[in-house]
């Protein structure tokens, strides 16, 4: 069996991992393995090019190639943001030539929601695809945990408590804001672990009137006099159109969330404040141990998958474990943050009624 593989949408630590599992699982098969660089934008250059091997668009991927990448950050197959039946049309016909030129008998995809999607499209055309979820916003439908969502909460409580000296000394308001489009699952348990004053999450509209006064209280219960606040990149302000979160669309130059903030608590209140982006360094570097393991375990549970004869699959975790659905679970529906079980919006904060029967992640 020859097995392609491809990694769309923004990098997150933890797909080398799966990368190299992928290669050394099917390697132990007796199974070939080509990798289609740049997301499906590189598929479809492959598509249109004489020979994608010697143009850089397609590489054979062996356990030498593969040595040691689980260590690094990124991907090596490297990404793009692309639809591939819309962005410049509908190229279903060049990839499902390109597939049939390389020989490949099925493909694996490590993608967040729009780049799966655009795999089980192709499944249902026939081609024998594995998905696998990744995602520092943690919110692919159909799994309740993507590859780079540990790795990127962890990244951001060592910012948020590194930031604290500084705030401190100028006894002002951080205002952080952390990566998360139409989910605040990132912002929320990352606040939570920091034990930040107060959180909003992109699923529930910030009242100023009732936000800007709990941190003035905040601040002045506070024997070093500062607060911390953590902001979805998502979330909007009540009363608001929600800002425009489609990254294929032009490039967004109105202030995020957590500079309004920041402008409208400062007009308000006279307190300084301090904001911090965290953005891309939530996901650059090394994967941590969690986010290895489940690389090493999606990239093994893919393989088997195939062996088996199973494909059409999103693998993932459900309930604390590995598992798979069908791929077309992707399109049922949203994952987002549980508002009434896990926040409290009066408060803006992360609520935990009940721990006993919760898997480790608290989802």
């Amino acid at each position: 069996m020859r097995i392609g593989i491809l990694t769309g949408g923004g990098d997150v630590p933890g797909l080398n991992a799966c990368i190299r599992s992928v290669v050394l699982n099917a390697c132990e098969g007796g199974h070939d393995v080509v990798g289609l660089k740049r997301g499906w934008k590189g598929a479809v250059e492959a598509a249109h090019s004489d020979d994608p091997f010697a143009q850089g668009l397609v590489m054979k991927l062996s356990k030498a190639t593969v040595r040691g990448i689980d260590r690094l950050g990124g991907t090596v197959l490297h990404s793009s943001r692309f639809n591939p039946t819309e962005d410049t049309g509908d190229h279903t016909r060049d990839l499902l030539g390109l597939f049939e030129r390389l020989g490949l008998d099925a493909l694996i995809v490590l993608g967040g929601d729009g780049t799966l999607k655009s795999a089980a499209h192709f499944s249902r055309l026939g081609v024998p695809v594995i998905a696998v979820p990744k995602t520092m916003d943690n919110d692919v439908f159909g799994t309740d945990y993507a590859i780079g969502f540990s790795t990127a909460v962890s990244r951001s409580v060592d910012a948020i408590n590194a930031l604290r000296t500084t705030v401190a000394s100028h006894e002002r308001v951080a205002i952080v804001e952390l990566f998360g489009r139409r989910s605040g699952e990132t912002a929320l348990l990352a606040g939570f672990l920091a034990q930040v004053d107060r959180t909003v999450i992109a699923e529930v509209p910030v009242a100023p009137e009732q936000l800007f006064p709990l941190l003035v209280a905040d601040r002045a219960s506070n024997p070093e006099g500062y607060a911390m606040l953590v902001v979805s990149e998502g979330a909007s302000l009540q009363g608001d159109t929600a800002a425009d979160m489609d990254l294929s669309a032009a490039k967004r130059t109105a202030p995020g969330i957590g500079r309004q903030l920041a402008r409208a608590f400062e007009q308000a209140t006279g307190v300084g404040t301090i904001v911090q982006e965290l953005a891309y360094l939530m996901r650059a570097g090394a994967p941590d141990a969690l986010d290895r393991m489940v690389g090493f375990a999606f990239g093994a549970l893919a393989v088997q998958l195939l062996e088996e004869g199973r494909h059409g699959r999103l693998v993932g975790l459900l309930d604390g474990n590995y598992a798979s659905s069908e791929i077309d679970v992707l399109t049922q529906g949203a994952r987002r943050v549980d508002v009434d079980r896990l926040f409290d919006p009066a408060r803006y904060r992360a609520r935990l009624n009940r721990v006993e029967g919760l898997p480790m992640f608290v989802y």
